[in-house]
């Protein structure tokens, strides 16, 4: 009863989550940053060798889990399609588990929110699901989209003060993208800020005429947040259908952006456009990361990321200001360039067409969803980065939603199979300091956390979980975990010990530094 007394009263608190990372993982991120940098420091590079598994959880039916966990007072929470375990953070016992038995859908999970007493998770159909967070016990079931209207889900929800943030997938099939903020103790929606403009909003004039509600821009990853500036920075993913352009002439907003909205209202403060008119299928969904940085001889707060079209932007996170951008991969040839406002200038040559078109970066990206990390004490941004050109076809076919049309689409090349490579970029100019080259078949996309210890997790395209010295990519040690790697990894500390964990597949996996008799 003491130690049930004593989980109840460790509340989660906006405050608490601000604090996060440290011996905690309170948020999908890590940080309401998104820089996924932790600072414990127990694993460095001089023992990380001494690294072992500590224990391992099989999770029953799950095939492909993308989960990033959560840790807190010694619970691990980590979700799969429609449900959410909590686990014993030391042992990988299980002390209960919560399955949405009506849920519609099958689509992955990539995590849940925390937030006072309660544990918050997505549906693949599209419910906010609120538990308590030591007994599971369900505390509402609120429907944010309808799952008959073709909206699915799997996104890790963001919990502010007070609102949990949502998103939708459907950049491939046709639905109208969307933000939504939902009451934390109701579920009850307090703003929605649609991502494709209604007839006469501002932004409808470059969609030529095409329907609202069929344009796409989907919102299917989590957010940043500015607590300062209350100010959430969430990315957008590619205009509807993905890879033929003619029915939606014009730049077709806000696809393939980052959104800056007002916290409390859903205002929107600022936008970004990275793919402009995008019909390779580069949604912007990669995470936003937040730092304050003297840039170009003053202090700056700066929103930085890898986008998918293969370019490293800087952006000023206040005004949205375009400031500096610079190609993070060798294979890209749909641009020549970006303008003194970040606008690409397109080759035309490099437009889909029905015989088929070669284009660099592919339709993965030359990075994706999986989390990149900030070291503030290197000053390098570390993210998985793929190498690859693929061969897009476009089709003029009259586009209905939820058909399964998208524009046709794009197939691999195979005397060209893509690489992946762990790079370190100098987050101030996007220059890579080092790579880190991964062996296998070209499958995986795992994301990464950086630690105050000076080592770099993430996972390689063999299915090993890796620790690299953060200022140099030494290996460092790696662990065959026998699986595909789609997870980002986090870490914590229990009881003075340091852990890694990471989904793989069906299982979730925790290591620390080998203790003997323990």
């Amino acid at each position: 009863m003491t130690s049930l007394l004593l989980l109840l009263a460790a509340q989660v608190t906006p405050e608490a989550i601000l604090r996060s990372p440290n011996d905690e993982w309170l948020t999908y991120h890590g940080d309401y940053r998104a820089t996924r940098h932790s600072p414990l420091r127990q694993i460095t590079p001089a023992n990380a060798r001494n690294m072992a598994a500590s224990w391992i959880f099989r999770m029953e039916g799950a095939k492909k889990l993308e989960a990033s966990p959560l840790v807190h007072a010694g619970l691990m929470y980590v979700t799969n399609t429609n449900e959410v375990y909590a686990l014993d953070a030391r042992n990988g016992r299980q002390v209960w588990r919560f399955r949405a038995e009506g849920a519609q859908g099958s689509r992955v999970n990539r995590g849940a929110a925390i937030l006072g007493n309660n544990i918050y998770f997505a549906t693949a159909d599209c419910h906010l699901i609120a538990l308590n967070r030591v007994t599971g016990n369900l505390i509402f079931d609120a429907a944010f989209a309808a799952f008959e209207k073709g909206y699915t889900t799997s996104i890790a929800p963001l919990a502010l003060r007070d609102g949990i943030l949502v998103g939708v997938a459907g950049g491939g099939s046709g639905q109208r993208g969307f933000v939504a903020s939902l009451h934390p103790d109701t579920g009850k929606e307090r703003w929605r800020f649609w991502t494709v403009p209604a007839k006469g909003e501002p932004g409808w004039e470059t969609w030529g005429g095409f329907p609202a509600e069929m344009g796409g821009a989907p919102t299917w990853t989590t957010g940043s947040y500015d607590a300062e500036l209350n100010t959430v920075y969430w990315p957008t993913g590619n205009p509807w259908p993905d890879f033929y352009g003619g029915r939606r002439p014009g730049d077709n907003l806000y696809s393939d952006s980052v959104l800056a909205l007002d916290a409390a209202t859903g205002r929107l403060k600022w936008h970004f456009q990275f793919t402009p008119h995008d019909v390779w299928d580069w949604d912007a969904n990669e995470n936003p990361v937040l730092i304050d940085a003297e840039f170009r001889g003053r202090p700056r707060k700066l929103l930085v990321q890898a986008n998918r079209n293969g370019y490293y932007y800087i952006l000023d996170r206040v005004t949205g200001e375009f400031l500096h951008a610079k190609p993070f991969v060798t294979k890209l040839d749909w641009t020549t360039g970006l303008d003194d406002r970040g606008r690409p200038k397109i080759r035309p040559e490099k437009i889909p067409t029905p015989a088929g078109t070669k284009v660099c970066p592919s339709v993965r990206g030359a990075s994706n969803w999986m989390s990149p990390a900030y070291n503030p004490a290197t000053g390098l941004f570390y993210v998985v980065t793929l190498e690859q050109c693929d061969l897009i076809v476009a089709s003029a076919k009259e586009p209905i939603p939820a058909s399964g049309f998208r524009g046709t689409g794009n197939e691999g090349i195979p005397a060209e199979p893509g690489k992946f490579y762990m790079r370190a970029l100098d987050v101030l100019s996007g220059t890579m300091k080092w790579e880190y080259p991964m062996p296998g078949p070209g499958v995986m996309w795992a994301g990464t956390v950086s630690t105050a210890g000076g080592v770099l997790f993430s996972g390689d395209d063999d299915g090993n979980l890796v620790a690299l010295d953060a200022v140099t990519g030494k290996d460092l040690w790696h662990f065959a975990t026998g699986h595909d790697l789609f997870a980002s990894p986090v870490t914590y500390r229990v009881d003075g010990r340091q852990y890694v964990a990471i989904a793989a597949e069906n299982i979730v996996i925790a290591f620390s530094l080998f203790q003997p008799g323990r």
